[in-house]
């Protein structure tokens, strides 16, 4: 896989890269190739690929080998140049024998790889840089988990790195430890099988402090898990339907959990007392997002109607995987959805809640040609760049996460309005999982293809590393995430730009204070 960085300075006009693009073809061997659209200055981003278009400026452009569908930006009405090639792509070997590669996560300490698919295995990865002219991160085969006696959904290591958690088909979901071998090395042993599910197992979450653990599955319940006791400890059987996500806010105070009954439960952790003591986790169900109301100019709330914020399950998914930022300040949630009046179909997107307040969105990310199936942060926080005044994230460093849907890759910061990277023509096939190493450097996407791509980050290009001392680092993640709306009414979609849209859910509580959310183009 190749890619191509377009940054400023500006030299070359997109039709005089278009041609140049198309006779690079020609002379190149690569099978599949696909095109990176970056800005330096995300303030002013360039291309946009694979993304909802408006049909006033689409260009379209197909070869043989590929289609590209460009949506070129206001800011971008001036001149593009090549840079250099960045390190990533598809890595073509015999990652599950061919067979869908469904999930996926790094070690934290030791930054290998796991992988888990269709064969039934799990499979251990050294994934490192390529000093070749290929240029491609490689991975080497070092062994295997066999256990599951049917297809891998899901796997995650512990924050310890001590236990890997794996659910698959049919229920199973098993508990492996890193234990001793005689031979004085390490390896993967059977520590547990958690059993109570009765049909598949399609995501997991560790709690913060690797003493827990929550499962969704088929069955429409979600598990809390005790593991040093390796029982249930909490049934939330509150869906209709699959449960297709789940996550742990890294602050211990709340478990989502994403289904494809059309809704996503927010569970506060209320301890009960009792005769012996504080029961330590107790979730209660807080809030349920659903519907949202959408008002358009002149119209009052009698007028306005509800839709649904997410996809039914006849999203070609099974997965639909949420996350937190790693600071706990908000909630990334997928498979989303909303409809504008102007406008018959629907728009796939993301939302983003503030943990400050579920009654609403704070943000709604763009709309994709594709449903988004799965989100997931960078482990790493990163100092603030100051290149744009245009955030809508009053936080003191940046959150860098990406997002997925069936057939492309973005990259966002929370710094800037537009993505700060893209990817498009990945795989054939429905993209699964999404995963970052511990230390930013690597980040990792399976598909149902059978194949995993690899992209490496060179030192310092995300940014630096963050650092704050332990008594301000208490006070941030206290603070929490607070939205900057003051640019509110210019983000609005330039399909529905005269007209002001606000979405209210389903909670009847009140808001304290109100966030308009808003679609970025």
């Amino acid at each position: 896989m190749l890619y191509f960085i377009l940054q400023y300075p500006l030299t070359l006009k997109l039709s005089q890269f278009f041609k140049f693009f198309r006779s690079f073809l020609k002379l190149s061997q690569y099978p599949r190739t696909s095109l990176l659209a970056q800005s330096l200055s995300p303030s002013h981003p360039l291309l946009s690929f694979s993304a909802h278009l408006l049909p006033s400026a689409q260009k379209e452009i197909s070869f043989s080998s590929f289609h590209i569908s460009a949506h070129l930006l206001p800011s971008a009405q001036k001149e593009i140049s090549f840079s250099s090639i960045m390190k990533g792509g598809t890595v073509q070997i015999n990652w599950h024998d061919t067979q869908p590669v469904l999930t996926l996560d790094f070690h934290p300490k030791s930054g290998f790889l796991a992988t888990g698919g269709n064969d039934h295995d799990i499979k251990i990865w050294i994934i490192v840089s390529d000093k070749s002219e290929k240029n491609l991160p490689t991975a080497s085969y070092q062994n295997s988990l066999s256990y599951h006696s049917s297809a891998v959904n899901t796997l995650r290591f512990s924050p310890s790195g001590e236990y890997l958690a794996s659910g698959a088909d049919g229920g199973e979901l098993i508990l492996w430890k890193l234990q001793s071998t005689s031979e004085g090395q390490s390896a993967w042993k059977v520590h547990k099988s958690l059993l109570f599910h009765r049909k598949d197992v399609l995501d997991l979450q560790w709690s913060p402090d690797g003493s827990f653990l929550v499962s969704g599955s088929i069955d429409n319940s979600c598990i809390i898990w005790d593991i040093s006791k390796g029982s249930v400890h909490q049934i939330l059987d509150a869906h209709l339907h699959y449960v297709q996500g789940v996550t742990w806010d890294p602050l211990g105070q709340y478990v989502a959990s994403l289904s494809s009954d059309r809704t996503c439960r927010i569970y506060a952790n209320k301890p009960q007392p009792k005769s012996k003591g504080f029961d330590k986790l107790n979730f209660v169900c807080q809030h349920v997002l659903t519907k949202a109301e959408t008002l358009n100019a002149g119209e009052s709330k009698g007028q306005a109607s509800k839709n649904h914020m997410f996809h039914d399950e006849t999203l070609p998914s099974f997965f639909r995987r949420l996350s937190w930022s790693p600071d706990g300040s908000f909630l990334l949630i997928p498979a989303g959805i909303c409809r504008y009046s102007s406008a018959p179909e629907v728009v796939n997107t993301a939302y983003i809640y503030s943990r400050r307040d579920f009654s609403r969105p704070a943000i709604q990310l763009p709309g994709a040609s594709k449903a988004i199936v799965a989100v997931r942060f960078c482990p790493i926080l990163f100092t603030l760049s100051g290149s744009n005044s245009a955030t809508l994230f009053k936080l003191p460093y940046r959150i860098i996460f990406a997002v997925a849907t069936l057939n492309s890759l973005c990259i966002y910061d929370t710094e800037s309005v537009a993505p700060i990277a893209l990817f498009a023509g990945l795989h054939y096939a429905a993209i699964t999982d999404i995963a970052w190493s511990m230390d930013a450097k690597y980040l990792a996407l399976t598909s149902r293809d059978g194949y995993c791509t690899i992209i490496e980050f060179e030192t310092d290009e995300l940014g630096k590393p963050y650092t704050f001392s332990e008594k301000k680092g208490e006070e941030i993640m206290t603070d929490h995430m607070e939205i900057d709306n003051t640019d509110g009414g210019k983000l609005e979609r330039a399909s529905v730009d005269d007209k002001k849209v606000a979405v209210k859910t389903s909670d009847n509580k009140s808001a304290k204070k109100r966030i308009t959310p808003v679609a970025i183009n």
